[in-house]
């Protein structure tokens, strides 16, 4: 009980004198602050990235490429395979009609508002089954497309960055002229990027003929996904192979997040570093101010590790409060926050909101309890190790 007591005491007194040492307890609370901030920065990056590839996708979603494609690019599909593949019983059916979308995707350079900066935006060529395959599809301003006249929809974060995307406006690639006669949203998802029209116009304006590159399908139940890719591998006819549409999508998602997490984790582990040095030299400093008050709590009894606990609490303390400061800016400033950058499977631009998720939030705080613990170890131990009669002597 005793020593409880000295703790007590002697972290009370310690935490009470802060205000005295603020130019350099600010500096290790700053330090702290910028390492959780940019930890949680650039994370929430993949994390958006991420959260954005594969919100969209539904586990009872399928779709259907090319042999050893790794994406719809590569892909190449003809029209009597996408007949076959409609056909196969685990395919849903609404009305007797199966419920699947054979597509065709294609790259188109826009203008980002505000820039003369051309992006690569995927337009896509859907069938009129694609609202049912993406169920989370809505059209939030104008209306769908018309089978067979060059009118496009446009996803909502693909109107918010390229420039002529409103509804009403006409836009050329190419040749040819398309009339944005609506805009779409899909919980977020990848689609929000494209831009889509009626596939048979698409093959027509880039002479594709009669292919396509994929073919999307409902699952007559989600665990009919096995039972496809036993039938697809077993029909001479098809030369496709079959995957779950959220497992595709966050197989797309994979490079660039590998990307962003193996620069984020080692440019938070340098500053880290960085900051480890700062709350070491900052507790020194605490400890060389407090000299003359150690030695004296150590001349009338109170023992070496309530003085050490102390100096280790103070560290922490100062560390968690730059942790949380760095945790709540990064949070307000970036989370929501709307960037596009290039998917590297498809080379076209995807648009996407930084995501501050509470996973993060948790991870920047454990980094910065770590850099408290660290900084303050050395300095504790030095403090307790402090020779009594010299540090009297000392004026």
């Amino acid at each position: 009980m005793k020593g409880f007591t000295q703790i007590f005491t002697v972290s009370a007194m310690n935490l009470r004198n802060l205000p005295q040492r603020l130019g350099a307890s600010s500096v290790a609370v700053f330090g702290v602050a910028c390492v959780v901030g940019v930890f949680i920065g650039v994370l929430s990056m993949a994390s958006g990235f991420q959260r954005t590839m594969i919100s969209a996708g539904s586990p009872d979603t399928a779709i259907l490429m090319r042999s050893g494609a790794t994406s719809e690019m590569s892909s190449g599909l003809g029209f009597e395979e996408i007949q076959v593949a409609t056909q196969l019983p685990q395919v849903r059916r609404d009305a007797g009609e199966p419920v699947a979308s054979a597509e065709l995707y294609v790259i188109v350079d826009i203008p980002k508002r505000g820039t003369d900066n051309s992006s690569n935006v995927p337009l896509r060529g859907v069938e009129d089954g694609a609202f049912e395959v993406r169920d989370g599809i809505e059209i939030i301003e104008g209306r769908r497309f018309e089978t067979g006249r060059n009118e496009l929809i446009v996803g909502r974060a693909a109107q918010q960055q390229f420039a002529g995307l409103d509804v009403g406006n006409t836009i050329r690639f190419g040749q040819m002229e398309w009339d944005v006669v609506g805009v779409f949203s899909d919980r977020g998802g990848l689609s929000e990027s494209e831009l889509w029209t009626d596939v048979r116009v698409l093959q027509s304006a880039y002479r594709r003929g009669n292919s396509f590159q994929s073919l999307r399908v409902k699952l007559a139940s989600e665990d009919a996904l096995e039972a496809l890719q036993a039938e697809v591998a077993g029909n001479p006819q098809l030369d496709m192979d079959v995957q779950r549409e959220t497992d595709y999508l966050s197989d797309q998602a994979e490079p660039l997040s590998k990307f962003i997490k193996g620069v984020g984790y080692p440019l938070a582990m340098l500053m880290a570093l960085g900051a480890v040095f700062g709350a070491i030299n900052t507790m020194y400093a605490s400890v060389s101010a407090r000299t003359r008050e150690i030695a004296t709590l150590r001349a009338i009894g109170f023992g070496a590790f309530p003085v050490a606990f102390s100096t280790l609490l103070e560290s922490l303390i100062l560390a968690l409060i730059g942790g949380v400061l760095g945790a709540v800016v990064v949070y307000l400033i970036f989370n929501g926050y709307t960037v596009s950058t290039i998917n590297s499977t498809s080379f076209s631009q995807v648009v996407f909101d930084f995501a501050v998720t509470g996973d993060l939030l948790v991870q920047g705080i454990i980094a910065a309890v770590f850099i408290g613990l660290v900084g303050g170890f050395f300095p504790a131990v030095r403090a307790a190790r402090l020779p009594v009669a010299t540090a009297l002597r000392e004026t």
